[in-house]
């Protein structure tokens, strides 16, 4: 079924790439963009994981926020950190991503963390055009907290 557009976001890359500059047609994004040092870069740019972190978190962020309004939770103080990695594709040529996306939600109850994350994971559309095709983790933050620390976490 073909999707009824309601915004269209225009960026443009030019140079070399992940070595040159990106730009959005409103000007409102204009970066340099450089290999990360893990990479073998100088690090001195932003990168495209970056951008996709910046934009799935956001993007997730609202989801959460949509489905916990829907729900009749307080989703206040919540927060999303995406975690976007790159590595070898295996035994194909090429590089594949990994997603981990931590969300805090200290105002919803215990009990419905994890079936809120779910459904926003099932609405949100970077997780949608993602599914099948990058391997996406869902974290809750304080499950996060407890194995870092359990004594410390009640």
């Amino acid at each position: 079924m073909p999707v009824h557009v309601l915004y269209t976001a225009t960026a443009t890359s030019t140079g070399d790439g992940r070595q040159g500059r990106t730009a959005t047609d409103d000007g409102r994004i204009d970066l340099g963009l450089a290999h990360p040092r893990a990479l073998g870069g100088d690090g001195e740019g932003s990168n495209p994981e970056q951008l996709f972190a910046a934009g799935y978190a956001a993007c997730f962020h609202s989801a959460v926020k949509f489905v916990g309004r829907e729900r009749k939770l307080d989703v206040s103080g919540t927060t999303v950190t995406a975690a976007v990695g790159i590595g070898p594709a295996g035994d194909e040529p090429g590089f594949e991503l990994t997603v981990d996306l931590t969300v805090a939600l200290p105002s919803v109850p215990v009990a419905r963390r994890r079936e809120l994350l779910d459904a926003a994971h099932g609405m949100c559309p970077y997780s949608r055009a993602t599914r099948g095709n990058i391997d996406v983790r869902l974290r809750l933050a304080d499950d996060e907290a407890r194995a870092a620390a359990p004594e410390a976490v009640a």
